[in-house]
């Protein structure tokens, strides 16, 4: 089990365990209901595969993201408090209540829009992912999870991969795990990633946590390449979200709203948004 409350002393015949430093802490940058946590522009695709991660407080009043598109990236998105709606060119639409998940891989184009419901809010964290090639101009498709389908192990909700007997629907290309935790204040919790995970990050939205000799508080903090494992402790009753993966062989171009391996995957993502889009505009849905 990688939950844990009191540690054993290491015997002289085992390895010692290697614990992972903080080398990025940001608190991002916030503009109406979202915070912005780390973007390419911002950290230089230090956590690529993982792209961007934003932290978002949204409310009825003007808070809706309008119909907008992307393609090359997937979008995760956890819901901690309140309601989801949402619509896009899949054909998917509907209500993703507290504790449900998205994901939706734009592949090579799609329109989408959210926000919360009417008289509501709705708070979670949206997280980016770069797509490998064999996926990033292909076919879009979504996943919505509600609360009920989202295994956990302990204190954490594995919303992709597979962490300590519990796994997720949702299955990537490339290994990755992303665990969506809740910690009481003063509880302790480890987390060891799987081999080859030399990728791993953490973002607090409540409470405070401390981990690798920093506290972290509405922060995310990037951990140093390698393997090892991971502790923390929490200060208050604590909520955040955890990354892993090997890292990201490709380069990160990026778009206003598109992320690709290469600038001609680039100009084919954004050849097949504009078509999209086109096809919404005479529709009379832009």
């Amino acid at each position: 089990m990688n939950t844990v409350i009191e540690r054993s002393p290491v015997r002289s015949s085992q390895a010692p365990i290697r614990h992972r430093q903080i080398t990025y802490r940001t608190q991002g940058t916030t503009r109406g209901g979202v915070t912005r946590l780390i973007s390419p522009s911002g950290a230089d695709g230090l956590i690529k595969p993982f792209v961007f991660l934003d932290l978002f407080h949204l409310r009825s009043s003007g808070h809706k993201m309008g119909m907008h598109p992307h393609s090359g990236i997937a979008t995760v998105t956890v819901i901690m408090d309140g309601a989801l709606e949402y619509r896009e060119t899949t054909g998917s639409e509907g209500r993703l209540p507290t504790g449900g998940i998205e994901y939706m891989s734009a592949g090579g184009g799609v329109w989408h829009e959210g926000g919360p419901i009417e008289n509501g809010a709705v708070r979670g964290f949206q997280l980016w992912l770069a797509l490998p090639p064999e996926d990033e101009n292909g076919q879009s498709q979504s996943m919505y999870l509600a609360p009920e389908r989202v295994q956990q192990a302990g204190p954490a909700r594995v919303v992709i991969g597979s962490h300590d007997g519990a796994g997720s629907d949702i299955r990537t290309r490339a290994p990755i795990n992303y665990l969506h935790v809740k910690l009481k204040d003063g509880e302790r919790w480890s987390y060891t990633p799987p081999a080859g995970h030399d990728v791993a990050w953490v973002a607090v939205a409540d409470g405070a946590l401390e981990t690798a000799g920093v506290r972290l508080s509405g922060e995310l903090g990037v951990f140093q390449k390698g393997e090892g494992q991971l502790q923390f402790l929490a200060r208050g009753d604590t909520q955040f979200v955890l990354g892993s993966s090997p890292t990201h062989p490709h380069p990160l171009v990026t778009g206003y709203y598109s992320v690709h391996t290469s600038e001609a995957a680039l100009q084919k993502g954004e050849a097949g948004i504009a078509r999209l889009g086109a096809e919404l505009r005479a529709a009379g849905l832009l």
